[in-house]
């Protein structure tokens, strides 16, 4: 039950669409699961499948703890079927093993369940193949396709399917969820606002390069707030040699924003004077990241804002 309540936080609208087909037994032979990277599909994919094997359905919710459930989260059971890219594509031979693997009986019941994650990796034979295989399914057969880009599934496949579309997280929900990962609050918070990707923030929160970074754009934002001119110096001697590559440099003014932001905020709730400085800097960061795309080194940009900050 605790699976259920994360996955009714994350995607409540989903979660609650799904629980209601459940619940009215209307139950789709394909379901095509679309959304941003993160937002759960590959979690409520498995939840799905654990209802329709679970032991011990609990308010029709699977109970997480029964045999069967237990080896559906450790991708253990036999009639459920799992298919990612090999390599960069779903290959034709893949549906047709697949096709092959369903026209036999459930090893342990009557049901099979497919989840093909990534489903817009399938090439123009494979999506035929599969096609084919969904216009006359098997008795008591489901299929989860999972995508990221609904536009480059074939507009067939996608009128045999219920399509259940999956919202971005909020910045409060994906906070929660990376929390509930045991990420720190603050971090969690900066990773919330940097990215709405679960997958992507949790990736970025395992790089050690990451959080060296944070902490030398939070010492870097120190010097400007206290008009301190080391922070000229320390554009030169720490911020060019952490931030190489404008991927890196754009992050760079992003977690600044952020923290001005922050700053700023805790400045007016608590009514003090001041302000304008943030939004002095806060601009000075958004135009920022313009001029990173018109090409103008991050070193030139960096010194240009502590220059205005500083010796203003």
């Amino acid at each position: 039950m605790e699976e259920a309540k994360k996955l009714q936080t994350i995607q409540p609208i989903v979660f609650r669409q799904l629980q209601n087909s459940f619940e009215h037994g209307r139950l789709a032979h394909a379901y095509l699961f679309e959304g941003d990277q993160g937002t759960g599909k590959a979690e409520l994919a498995l939840w799905f499948a654990k209802h329709q094997f679970c032991l011990n359905l609990q308010e029709e919710m699977p109970c997480e703890t029964c045999n069967n459930c237990l080896r559906i989260t450790s991708k253990d059971h036999p009639d459920v079927v799992e298919i990612e890219p090999d390599g960069q594509s779903i290959k034709v031979d893949q549906i047709r093993a697949l096709q092959s693997e369903l026209t036999k009986s459930g090893f342990e019941s009557a049901k099979k369940v497919v989840i093909i994650h990534q489903a817009e990796k399938m090439n123009t034979n494979s999506a035929n193949s599969l096609l084919k295989f969904l216009e006359e399914p098997p008795a008591n057969f489901m299929i989860i396709l999972e995508t990221q880009s609904l536009g480059k599934i074939l507009p067939t496949i996608r009128s045999r399917c219920q399509i259940i579309h999956f919202q971005a997280l909020s910045t409060e929900r994906l906070q929660s969820r990376l929390e509930a990962e045991q990420i720190p609050e603050k971090t969690a918070k900066l990773l919330a606002n940097l990215t709405n990707s679960y997958t992507k923030a949790v990736e970025i929160s395992k790089d050690e390069w990451f959080n060296e970074a944070r902490d030398v754009v939070i010492q870097w934002f120190n010097y400007l707030e206290k008009n301190d001119p080391q922070a000229f110096i320390y554009v030169q001697k720490k911020m060019v040699r952490t931030f190489k590559d404008k991927a890196q440099q754009q992050l760079a003014f992003e977690m600044l924003a952020y923290f001005v932001k922050e700053k700023r905020d805790q400045v007016m709730r608590q009514n003090q004077i001041g302000v304008e400085k943030y939004n002095y800097l806060l601009e000075d960061v958004l135009f920022a990241s313009q001029k990173l795309e018109a090409n103008v080194s991050f070193q030139n940009i960096a010194e240009q804002i502590t220059l205005h900050i500083v010796y203003a």
